[in-house]
């Protein structure tokens, strides 16, 4: 049986994150750079004003759909690890390892990387020295710039200041939270306002149902939902890691009731926001455009600068100072969401470790801060080594799929448990179950089948990435007996 008493190995977790902050986890880590840029793919991909809307509404629908079914899982084991200990709990130790496998090679430490070069990008507005063409070192296969520099100094401040306590970083990732949705509200707030400024409406309303590809070929039938499912995946993962709070369960005050709470509201909150959002968009900007156009109107939705759908936004509303007020704000916004991403990861490797499923020290927590400082360290350094390959982004379209397939496997775990563990306390209950886990299920099942159609490429990859974990998953079973 694993260990769960926290005191064994050096100090123990301390409850200390409150609503207001275990909701702050869960919205900080959801909002980071994609609600900014996602859209531009989306709309190439769909083709229609309507259906784009529909991508981002299905989206949410299911990321809250999974968050209500987690809340169940949580609140049955509120403890350190979250979703590494539903999957362990639902279906042995090999998917719960497998899964935490995937989420240190690649899920958080390729989405830290992926966040902090992000935020060095948009630093560069501000500092035309932070730059990708800005090249400090230059070997044949690597090149090392100062876009790099940045994204690595910030993963190291980042995690410095997270091994110093929670208090911490619980204030960093509350605060920015705030400021974040804050400026996110603003921006749709001025959006449906400048009526003036409505340029997207007479030309979106032309054609607000009809789907169809860059080439301008109409969408129908088993292809067009092939494509609705490969176009959901950017909306899916700009939702991604609200799943991260289940990882410090062991520090939430009342955790079996904070923690559904914490899911359902953050959950409900951005998916709202990024709805709102893709409205200010159609509203102001037009859907199509093309790529060789000079102007902001020109280039519509689908051709944004860069893919800058909210630049483009804000600079038709605020004019050329727009591109400053936007680059402001998703800095604050990746460096919130860095924060979250940072705090989150080392608790499930510390619930491994505690298996004998990871490195032996990853389950030791500092005696004077509390947290597990080694897999925090160990974290930061691959996230480091990952941001500095220039390859963290193929790893994420890879991986794509294997995540999305643990998120229904962890759904399916509240069937599973539901018959395994009859008698288990559970504080609380999914709402409409079966069916809202069932249907979750079912529409996330289609969506990994049309990836499976459009981009067997990164699925398949997606899968090698889990299955390597099978010859470290008996190496160190072995070593523990």
């Amino acid at each position: 049986m694993p260990n769960q008493d926290n005191s064994v190995k050096g100090g123990h977790f301390s409850r200390e994150l409150s609503l207001l902050d275990a909701t702050a986890i869960v919205v900080g880590s959801m909002i980071g750079s994609g609600i900014f840029i996602v859209s531009a793919e989306t709309a190439r991909q769909v083709g229609s004003p309507g259906w784009l809307l529909v991508c981002w509404l299905m989206a949410g629908a299911l990321t809250v759909m999974a968050a209500l079914s987690y809340s169940e899982l949580a609140s049955m084991f509120p403890r350190a690890g979250g979703q590494y200990v539903f999957l362990r709990e639902a279906y042995g130790p090999l998917a719960g390892f497998l899964y935490g496998w995937t989420l240190f090679t690649v899920i958080q430490c390729g989405t830290i990387a992926a966040v902090a070069v992000a935020f060095a990008k948009f630093l560069g507005v501000f500092a035309p020295g932070v730059s990708q063409s800005n090249v400090l070192l230059a070997l044949p296969f690597w090149k090392f710039s100062t876009v790099q520099l940045v994204a690595v100094g910030l993963i190291v401040v980042l995690t410095a200041v997270n091994c110093l306590s929670l208090r911490t970083a619980k204030v960093i990732q509350t605060t920015f939270t705030i400021t974040k949705v804050a400026a996110l509200a603003g921006l749709i707030l001025l959006g449906l306002v400048c009526w003036s400024k409505f340029h997207g409406i007479p030309v979106n309303l032309t054609d607000f149902w009809q789907p169809h590809d860059v080439g301008g070929n109409p969408l129908t039938g088993i292809k067009f939902l092939g494509v609705l499912g490969l176009a959901m995946v950017g909306a899916l993962f700009s939702c991604d890691a609200w799943n991260n709070i289940t990882f410090a369960g062991d520090e939430v005050k009342n955790a079996e009731k904070v923690l559904p709470r914490s899911l359902a509201f953050g959950t409900a909150l951005v998916v709202l926001l990024y709805v709102l959002a893709n409205v200010v968009y159609l509203l102001i900007l037009p859907m199509h455009g093309t790529p060789e156009s000079a102007s902001i109107l020109g280039r519509g939705i689908s051709w944004a600068t860069e893919d800058r759908v909210a630049t483009a936004v804000a600079e038709m509303i605020m004019g050329s100072s727009g591109q400053v007020v936007m680059a402001a704000a998703i800095i604050i916004s990746t460096f919130g969401c860095l924060n979250g991403l940072i705090l989150a990861g080392p608790r499930a490797y510390y619930a491994m470790s505690r298996d004998g499923l990871f490195f032996k020290r990853a389950g030791y927590l500092n005696k004077s801060t509390n947290v597990p400082v080694f897999g925090l360290l160990l974290q930061g350094l691959w996230a480091c080594l990952l941001a500095t390959s220039g390859t963290y982004s193929n790893l994420l379209e890879y991986v794509v799929f294997a995540a999305l397939l643990f998120y229904v496997a962890t759904v399916a775990a509240v069937f599973v448990l539901r018959c395994k563990k009859k008698q288990h306390d559970r504080p609380y209950r999914v709402p409409a179950y079966p069916f809202l886990p069932a249907v979750y299920i079912l529409f996330a099942t289609l969506v990994l089948i049309g990836q499976i159609c459009l981009a067997p490429k990164y699925c398949g990859a997606g899968l090698l990435i889990i299955v390597s974990g099978l010859p470290a998953y008996f190496l160190w079973r072995r070593s523990n007996r």
